[in-house]
């Protein structure tokens, strides 16, 4: 029965088993195809984990074309396998595409030459590829690889103005008859201005192939022309590769965009890429933009040279525009990759059209950035990050702008070790939250405009080791305004300013404010647009936060400080120090030398507690504060001076105004100067300059006009003070027009800690300047210290 079941159940077996191994090896199949796709699967987190941009797409390759010949093409001796010279003037009629284990040798007084819109020459060699003096190629595209590559002095390869189609779903072609510049690197100009526009507003064809501004192959554009009928614009420049392991470079590379006459725009430049191990000589590489009605833009050129011992000159300036001679065609980009650094350069050719930087890459990033020689540099985004290892540097007239002037409202974030300006501009429309180490200023502007929303009010400038501004360098913003760090802030001399609607400075271990510097907070020419700080003119109560400031040291628009110096260990002042709400926290030392200023004065309330009555005949009394403003007096008509007001004990109170407050004809009381706080005094003050309060002051000359603020208050939080000869401390109200009332004087208060108790003698103050806090015969002057 076993035996004769044996078959039976052998063959069940075998089938159970082949069914199993079928279905294995579907499964396996099914497995390693479905294995397959995960590994082509772009978006598999096994591919992807460890992320990093990918690089651009190289250009399509060559297409397929007939074999050339040394003889029958290039009319030479020898063949491509071993050595092929030339030295006949060769015109092609179409693309030429040369492969070959051996060298090329094109001879002096030699030529290849295709002048034909996007006619290649392309000669890829094991051996040598050399121009001999005088060679000249010409044709829209020339790529020569080869072990190694001599370009002899003399020897021209050109691909001016003969461009083929620029990429696709690019606009560096201008649109219109209005002449404009074809664009690529950098924009092309545009003389062109729309009713209700500036020129700033205004360009020709738009920039385009920046994420290959590393690798460059694309063609420049045409520019534009002024007649339907006939196209007067300038061609785009061409494409020039030269790869090689040593590069030997004393002649010219071109490829500019082709120029126009007063009835067409320049066309682009186009593309040039050098790539070898070595690179030796001293010649020329261009890839400018075309002259014209309107400039071109600059092209993109991209130098990738592990050893460079060569001093070549490098151009990718806009072209020169006849009809708007202050806008030329925007320069385009220079890339150099052994050190990653970005060059922007306009060969000093003045221009109102921009070059845009859009995304900067993340991983690796880029070590410098030069802007320079007039280039104008645009950020066009509504939230950007220019991130550098190094160097971000704007020489020689470079303007470097972030977001749109007409919609400030972006946010920006700026990266880099130094951030180095001479002579330049940056011009932020929204909020910059920059982080560097070092910020060096010459003869340069950082106007920063934040009045356009609440949510971008608020830049913060971050100076880890060193801000030093120098040779009137400025650093505006229109609404609040930090800055930062754990080194030196120097403001050196003549001009250098700082100012915001709302400062704060921080963290500083040393201030230093030059002869003719200013800080300021906040702005005393100010527009409608700017976001003016609220001041407590209404309230006769002090505001919590001058007696006991946070200290977190962050800008908060909420606290009534206008200028608030933060953390800081020692404050040198030659120049001026000028706010509405003056506030040194936890400093260690304020030195104010025999040129320095501290001053609130006439930057209170036009209104005010202590505002002074005004008559229909423009007669007014003078604000009141610690003192009673003055009356204003004509043909028997009295106007009433301001009250008395504030805490005599403790005051922190803005000084009141006279007059109209809604027009120019009125005054305002001084502001208030707070050094130190109840919790920590401040443990020297040394006064040789002046500390000042004072009500603000009208005369005219004529009868009537507004009487004068009062003085303000000044509340010094001190452990020892020194007075110097002819240093004066003062809250004194202000002169009225005539017939009008003088202000009334303001508050001085010295609250004294740490008062030794011993024995010995230790004096707390040494006074031979002048303390003043009058108004005529008005004196409020109060002296409290607690022990």
């Amino acid at each position: 029965m076993a035996c004769h079941l044996c078959p039976l159940f052998n063959l069940r077996l075998l089938l159970l088993l082949g069914a199993v191994l079928g279905n294995a090896g579907l499964g396996r199949g099914g497995g390693a195809e479905a294995s397959d796709r995960a590994e082509l699967d772009p978006y598999s987190i096994l591919m992807w984990h460890d992320y990093s941009p990918p690089s651009p797409p190289l250009p399509p390759p060559d297409p397929p074309s007939p074999t050339a010949t040394c003889e029958g093409d290039l009319h030479g001796k020898g063949d491509f396998h071993t050595r092929c010279e030339v030295s006949e003037e060769v015109e092609l009629d179409g693309d030429v595409y040369i492969t070959g284990n051996g060298s090329l040798v094109l001879l002096s007084g030699a030529s290849l030459t295709c002048e034909k819109y996007g006619c290649v020459i392309s000669a890829n060699f094991s051996g040598e590829v050399r121009l001999s003096r005088g060679v000249r190629v010409t044709a829209g595209r020339v790529s020569l690889v080869a072990t190694n590559i001599t370009v002899a002095d003399t020897v021209v390869v050109n691909t001016t103005a003969l461009a083929g189609d620029p990429p696709d779903r690019t606009s560096g072609v201008p649109t219109g008859t209005h002449g404009d510049g074809g664009g690529h690197g950098g924009r092309g100009a545009s003389c062109f201005v729309k009713q209700g526009q500036t020129q700033e507003d205004s360009w020709g064809g738009d920039a385009y192939a920046w994420s290959d501004l590393e690798h460059p192959w694309s063609y420049g554009s045409k520019g534009g022309s002024t007649s339907v009928e006939k196209d007067y614009g300038g061609a785009g420049g061409g494409i020039v590769w030269l790869f090689a392991e040593d590069l030997v470079m004393n002649g010219t590379v071109l490829a500019n965009g082709g120029d126009s006459n007063e009835k067409g725009g320049g066309g682009s430049g186009g593309s040039i890429f050098i790539r070898a191990a070595s690179m030796h000589g001293g010649g020329k590489i261009s890839a400018s933009g075309g002259d014209g009605l309107a400039g071109g833009g600059g092209g993109r050129v991209s130098i990738n040279v592990f050893s460079r011992h060569d001093d070549t000159q490098i151009f990718v300036h806009g072209g020169r525009s006849s009809g708007c001679p202050d806008n030329a065609g925007a320069a385009g980009t220079l890339y150099e990759a052994v050190p990653k650094s970005l060059i922007v350069s306009n060969n000093n050719l003045s221009t109102q059209t921009d070059t845009l930087l859009l995304e900067f890459p993340n991983q690796p990033l880029w070590t410098n950035v030069f802007v320079r020689n007039r280039a104008k540099v645009a950020v066009p985004l509504l939230w950007s990050r220019v991130q550098v290892e190094g160097q971000l540097s704007l020489l020689s007239g470079a303007i470097l702008t972030f977001g749109l002037t007409r919609y400030p409202y972006s946010e920006f974030e700026l990266m880099a070790e130094e951030l180095l300006m001479s002579d330049s501009t940056i011009k932020v429309f929204g909020a910059l939250r920059m982080s560097v180490k070092m910020l060096l200023m010459w003869n340069s502007r950082m106007e920063i405009d934040g009045g356009g929303d609440s949510i971008v009010a608020t830049s913060l400038l971050d100076a880890s080791n060193l801000i030093v501004l120098k040779e009137s360098s400025v650093i505006h913003s229109n609404a609040n305004l930090g800055v930062r760090g754990q080194g030196l802030l120097n403001l050196s001399g003549d001009g250098d300013t700082i100012e915001a609607q709302r400062l704060i400075l921080s963290l500083f271990y040393s201030i230093q404010v030059g002869p003719g510097s200013v800080l300021r907070g906040p702005l005393v020419n100010r527009s409608s647009d700017d976001v003016a700080p609220k001041l407590n003119c209404e309230a006769d109560s002090c505001p919590v936060e001058i007696i006991h400031p946070p200290e977190d040291c962050n800008l908060n628009s909420s606290l009534s400080f206008t200028l608030q110096v933060c953390r800081v260990e020692d404050i040198d002042v030659w120049g001026l120090v000028q706010g509405t709400v003056i506030h040194f926290n936890r400093a260690r030392s304020v030195t104010v030398h025999t040129s320095g200023t501290i001053s609130a004065s006439g930057l209170g309330c036009r209104t005010g507690v202590g505002q002074g009555k005004m008559l229909s005949r423009g007669i007014c009394g003078g604000g009141g504060h610690g003192g009673k403003g003055g009356d204003g007096f004509y043909k028997g008509n009295l106007a009433e001076g301001g009250a008395i007001y504030g805490n005599a004990d403790l005051p922190c109170e803005l000084g009141s105004g006279s007059g109209n407050d809604s027009t120019e004809l009125s005054t305002a009381g001084g502001g208030i100067i707070a050094m130190g706080s109840w919790e920590y005094s401040l443990p020297s003050l040394a006064l040789y300059g002046s500390v000042e309060s004072n009500g603000g002051s009208y005369t005219n000359g004529s009868v009537g006009g507004p009487g004068g603020g009062s003085g303000g208050t000044i509340l010094l939080f001190v452990h020892t003070l020194s007075l110097a000869e002819s240093s004066v401390l003062s809250s004194v109200g202000g002169f009225g027009n005539a017939g009008s009332g003088g202000g009334g004087g303001g508050r001085i208060h010295f609250h004294w800690s740490n008062i030794p108790t011993g024995d010995e003698y230790v004096p707390v103050a040494a006074v031979k300047g002048s303390i003043l806090a009058r108004s005529c015969l008005i004196l409020s002057l109060v002296f409290y210290y607690n022990l």
